[in-house]
């Protein structure tokens, strides 16, 4: 084996081009494929920016020419040579006109088969993938991916330093403040019986920060939440954290959106034009059925309650008299793309958003097909099309339910369903949006109380505070989200700056001035000596680097994520300890739990 001992590299694979004809040129990387045509060699080199021919024929010096015979895919070669103008071009990679003449070659490392081809778009199963995801990230779309994860990540702290903002580290072991989703706690050896908790945001520790006069903070946050895992969550995740003193809605939404159109114009010569579209929560819900709609296509949701609420059909009148509604959306011109098999397979969808089931009408061909149409009255069923503005060609889609989330949460996700059935969601449409005006508070079935939307530092509109502990329902938050093509980029509020707005928030959360002072007592007595008014956000790194690198998932913009179940095949972790260590830190495990599934 060969070793670099005298060698330079001095390009890159990726980045020659015709100009560079001429040159000698030292590369290293592996080896994509080998080619042997007798008296003729071709090797694929790569490395993280792409590949580069080189060749080897009857003038090459013979040892060099044996050694290349031997070369196999992922073997780790250093190579120098004059770059050349190419008998054979292609235009499938971006160095296709050239190659590099091979006048040394070291072979650095040889490799075995590996269990899937490094390949871009590669067909491997995703736990063999992730299993061997050293060899997955050699891939050109994982590098590419990663790589654009730097540049957003570079690009926040250029520009957030340049607005004035300065990046203050806050501690990885905190208090546990159970609110919300559940801590990672690490156990303490000094003290035993205690334990740290990770972070599940900087958000307490940010807003003292404020507290402590650095009116504009930054940090590329870790963070980590107990929770259960979908394409867009992972147990430890990476937030770009923002706070600003003496701001209000309108300034933190502008410095955010200086930020966006600035990363989308520098990593993919998108121009976003700014300001966003503001729509309030309610108006996000009636129309799209979500808090983080969709603007790529219509399908808006109508509300047909008050057409069908005296009808003899139970389907849709008891639902209304039951407090919940009947709502549609309009799958417009698409009515002969979703045969009968299809619209089936679309209610048993509804289902998993506990909808009951799904109605439907179908115009095509100047005939109206319905599922529902003979339960109602003329009347009623041209009512129903007025209120959709049905022409021919198009699919009526109606959920009903005695509970107006069920019918969000049904339609919200239909809508989405359909379009990408359609195929019509184009990836590099980028359609922003600011949802405002958030509930300040949300039901809990499980806890069987009122707990806080966002968090409890979160301020009450300001013509909703004396609605903090008498009209939760009502009560809206001066919060916003950031909202790209159907996904949420990131959160933030305007924050409680008065005391005693701060407590009447505990008050209305159910706790006792107690239990607020031993949650929360170092906030609550920071506030005493004079706290600004402040407010801010954190993205979701992963999520927005996802959309940019347009990944199906988080995954693929993380170096080394967990799976479902909050495992890393790669490392078999988490794992049991050693005895002593359980017994340094006064642990005794006293139940072996079952492996949950990795699905």
């Amino acid at each position: 084996m060969d070793n670099l001992q005298h060698f330079h590299r001095t390009n890159y694979c990726g980045t020659l081009r015709m100009e560079d004809v001429g040159k000698t040129v030292s590369l290293c990387g592996w080896v994509q494929r080998q080619r042997d045509l007798g008296g003729l060699i071709f090797v694929d080199l790569r490395d993280r920016t792409g590949l580069i021919q080189l060749s080897f024929d009857d003038g090459t010096d013979k040892a060099i020419f044996e050694k290349a015979s031997s070369l196999r895919s992922e073997y780790v070669i250093a190579a120098t040579g004059l770059v050349r103008e190419r008998e054979s071009k292609t235009n499938k990679i971006p160095t296709g006109d050239i190659e590099v003449y091979v006048t040394e070659l070291r072979l650095l490392a040889k490799a075995e088969t590996p269990p899937f081809e490094i390949v871009e778009n590669s067909n491997a199963n995703d736990m063999l993938r992730l299993k061997y995801r050293y060899l997955d990230l050699r891939r050109p779309d994982m590098q590419h991916a990663i790589a654009t994860r730097h540049r957003v990540t570079k690009i926040a702290r250029d520009y957030f330093d340049e607005q004035g903002f300065l990046e203050i580290e806050t501690p990885m072991l905190t208090k546990s403040t159970p609110e919300g989703a559940r801590d990672y706690l690490v156990p303490s050896r000094v003290h035993p019986g205690k334990f740290y908790a990770l972070p599940q945001s900087p958000q307490q520790y940010k807003q003292l920060l404020m507290l402590s006069g650095f009116d504009r903070y930054m940090q590329i946050a870790r963070c980590f939440r107990d929770e259960d895992l979908r394409a867009d969550r992972q147990p430890e995740f990476t937030q770009i954290d923002l706070e600003m003193s003496f701001v209000n809605e309108d300034d933190v939404m502008t410095i955010q959106e200086g930020f966006l159109k600035r990363v989308f114009h520098e990593v993919l010569n998108v121009e976003v034009q700014t300001p966003f579209l503001r729509m309030p929560w309610r108006e996000a819900m009636d129309r799209f059925g979500s808090d983080k709609p969709d603007l790529r296509f219509g399908f808006e949701i109508q509300n047909i309650s008050d057409l069908v609420q005296n009808s003899g059909f139970k389907v849709f009148a008891e639902p209304v008299a039951n407090g919940g509604s009947v709502r549609l959306i309009n799958v417009n011109g698409h009515a002969a793309d979703f045969p009968r098999k299809k619209i089936d397979k679309l209610a048993e969808f509804v289902k998993t958003y506990k909808a009951k089931g799904l109605a439907w009408a179908r115009l095509h061909n100047g005939e109206v097909t319905s599922s529902y149409q003979k339960f109602l009255t003329d009347e009623e069923n041209r009512a129903i099309l007025e209120c959709a503005n049905a022409q021919d060609g198009d699919l009526i889609l109606i959920v009903g339910d005695a509970k107006d989330e069920v019918v969000f949460a049904s339609l919200g996700a239909l809508r989405c369903e359909c379009a990408k059935q359609l195929g019509i969601l184009d990836p590099m449409d980028f359609k922003f949006l600011w949802v405002t005006e958030f509930p300040m508070f949300e039901y809990s079935e499980e806890e069987n109380r009122y707990v806080a939307m966002h968090h409890p530092f979160t301020a009450p509109m300001d013509e909703d505070i004396d609605k903090l502990e008498t009209d939760k329902k009502n009560c809206r938050a001066k919060a916003y989200d950031i909202v790209l093509n159907g996904t949420e980029l990131g959160g933030g509020s305007i924050r409680i700056s008065v005391p005693e707005t701060q407590e009447a928030m505990f008050r209305a959360l159910g706790f006792t001035d107690e239990d607020a002072m031993e949650r929360f007592g170092h906030l609550i007595n920071a506030f005493k000596f004079g706290a600004p008014p402040h407010g801010g956000l954190a993205y979701g790194l992963d999520r927005l680097c996802m959309l940019m690198a347009g990944a199906d998932s988080i995954r693929d913009v993380i170096a080394f994520p967990k799976v479902q179940n909050a495992s890393e095949p790669m490392t078999n972790c988490p794992d049991v300890v050693e005895q002593k260590q359980l017994d340094d830190l006064s642990i005794a495990i006293t139940k072996l739990e079952q492996e949950p599934s990795e699905a």
